[in-house]
């Protein structure tokens, strides 16, 4: 999700050959992978935890918050680490710290304690934060800067396989198409709840410790393959920096935009599960599927369609149409039944699959020296995807478990991008140096 911090780099013991890059990039590209999957079970952990340790939608969307809250906490510590101990070594740290979070779901899911799978996530979080700070630079140098943007379409590509992935995986592993109403479970005997529960909450570890293993043996493979040495000789910006930054009125809507936008993507695929089963009529199973197939396949094909749009048309006006036609989905998924809802959530995945970079690449636009300043502002908006879907759970709550009604959170969203697509995304020529 992180998009390319522009950065100055040195590379030591340059060859001519660039087969030595080959080996390298695999492995980044796992790495884009490795985040993407996290990520991606979301949408299946939230609704799972929700039934396994009896949650609200609010307390259910502290798994969002413990995600994205680690990605802001981590962007600077980050970035220092990288300073100080190296691509090679900092990501290293990423993948052990993430498959340590992994691991931590082992005690979590045989206590059935909700706080320790939020830590779990958070460690988590802060690992592949590292990762993400790391793979997008180095996956640029890893060979000819001319095909520096090739390199990273590929890991972006590789990432969004795992929107359609992981939600499949989640469905077969973790979903046990068994669901009992309140008034079923309290019917119940206390041994046979608990064994219910406790065999739901058992259900995540089979996939977090694979998940584990992907963190640890890559690590492996990172330790013992010669990599190329890479120097960041970025110095660090003042925090003054940043708040001057902002005098940049586009930059200022593109940092709020970009916010909606995560705030939204993480709001729809967090209750897409649900959505689909209250008001759609499908099991967890098949709505779990649909996640995957339906909205993964449509985010995959969007980022690839939209990519080849942008020869054609500019990307504010890309942007515009893309949103408006986002907001129209969330309309009509708030307003009607059946599975229309469910191919309605599913074609909006299409249309914020180029939001991110779109967005990102508006905002940048005349910040001279301040592009980099400009990127890391963007970067910390991804913290919407912390805020906003508790925000939706909230709302949820307060109208009796009225999801559709929540979804007025992603509507508001987009109608924010729509403006930036139209107005916010100019530049002030007085602000310009």
């Amino acid at each position: 999700m992180q998009p390319t911090e522009t950065i100055i780099i040195s590379m030591e013991k340059k060859t001519s050959s660039g087969n030595k890059y080959l080996v390298p990039f695999i492995l980044v590209a796992f790495l884009f992978f490795l985040w993407g999957m996290v990520h991606n079970l979301d949408g299946i952990l939230i609704p799972h935890l929700k039934k396994a340790c009896q949650l609200s939608n609010s307390q259910s969307t502290l798994i969002d918050v413990a995600i994205f809250f680690a990605y802001f906490i981590m962007a600077i510590p980050a970035g220092m680490i990288l300073k100080k101990w190296g691509y090679k070594n900092g990501i290293i740290a990423g993948l052990i710290l993430a498959g340590i979070g992994a691991l931590l779901f082992l005690p979590a899911a045989n206590s059935r304690t909700y706080e320790l799978f939020l830590l779990a996530l958070f460690v988590i979080g802060c690992g592949i934060t590292i990762l993400e700070t790391a793979a997008n630079p180095y996956a640029a140098i890893l060979g000819d800067a001319k095909g520096a943007s090739t390199r990273l379409n590929l890991g972006a590509a590789i990432n969004g396989l795992a929107v359609f992935i992981a939600p499949l995986i989640g469905s077969a592993f973790i979903f046990s198409g068994i669901n009992h109403s309140a008034d079923e479970l309290a019917a119940m005997t206390e041994p046979a709840r608990l064994a219910y529960l406790d065999g739901e909450s058992a259900a995540v570890k089979t996939p977090y410790i694979f998940i584990a293993a992907g963190f640890l043996f890559v690590a492996l493979l990172f330790f013992f393959f010669k990599l190329p040495e890479v120097k960041d000789e970025s110095k660090t910006a003042k925090l003054s920096e940043f708040i001057r930054a902002f005098r940049h009125k586009h930059l200022k809507w593109a940092v709020i935009a970009q916010f909606a936008y995560v705030g939204a993507q993480v709001c729809v695929t967090s209750f897409f599960v649900r959505m689909a089963m209250k008001y759609g009529g499908v099991d967890e199973k098949t709505a779990g599927y649909y996640l995957g197939t339906i909205y993964g396949v449509s985010f995959l094909a969007g980022r690839f369609i939209g990519t080849g749009l942008t020869r054609y048309f500019s990307s504010e006006r890309l942007l515009t149409v893309f949103s408006v036609i986002a907001a129209l989905l969330c309309c009509l998924a708030m307003a009607t039944h059946g599975k229309i809802i469910i191919y309605s959530l599913g074609a909006m995945g299409f249309f914020m699959s180029i939001m991110f970079p779109t967005i990102f690449a508006l905002g940048l636009v005349g910040l001279d020296k301040e592009t980099k300043i400009g990127g890391s502002l963007l970067v910390m908006a991804i913290v919407g995807g912390a805020v906003l879907p508790y925000i939706m759970g909230r709302i949820i709550d307060a109208f009796n478990d009225n999801i559709q009604i929540g979804y007025i959170v992603p509507l508001i969203c987009f109608l924010v991008i729509i403006y930036f697509a139209v107005r916010g995304y100019k530049p002030d020529l007085k602000t310009a140096e």
